[in-house]
């Protein structure tokens, strides 16, 4: 899993390529962790997952965690690209109901203003 990070228009945009599995969680929770440590300044966050054919309950838990960390900042935490076997998972859990769900990163970044 390759994962970058950056800013669009004052909200963090973290890409993710490869599958969101509980093998790279813990290293992917660490880069975030630092990437947000240093961006006190953000408050908002979109996860671009278009690059994510396949998650697992530990890439979903994940996930929720850094939604609880954003969302500690005051911000809100936005999904988008969400492909279609990594969508059966948040249908299956019901987690579409607790993440804002949008087509494209710009449509997310939009819906964070």
């Amino acid at each position: 899993m390759e994962t970058t990070f950056g800013v669009m228009q004052g909200v963090g945009v973290v890409t993710v390529n490869g599958p969101l599995t509980a093998a790279g969680v813990d290293s992917f929770r660490d880069q975030f962790g630092s990437w947000w440590q240093g961006a006190p300044e953000l408050r908002n966050v979109v996860v671009d997952l278009g690059g994510v054919e396949f998650l697992d309950s530990a890439g979903l838990g994940t996930l929720i965690a850094l939604l609880k960390r954003v969302s500690e900042r005051g911000g809100d935490l936005k999904i988008a690209r969400l492909q279609k076997k990594a969508r059966m998972v948040f249908e299956i859990t019901r987690a579409y109901k607790v993440f804002d769900i949008l087509d494209t990163v710009e449509e997310a970044v939009k819906a964070c203003g």
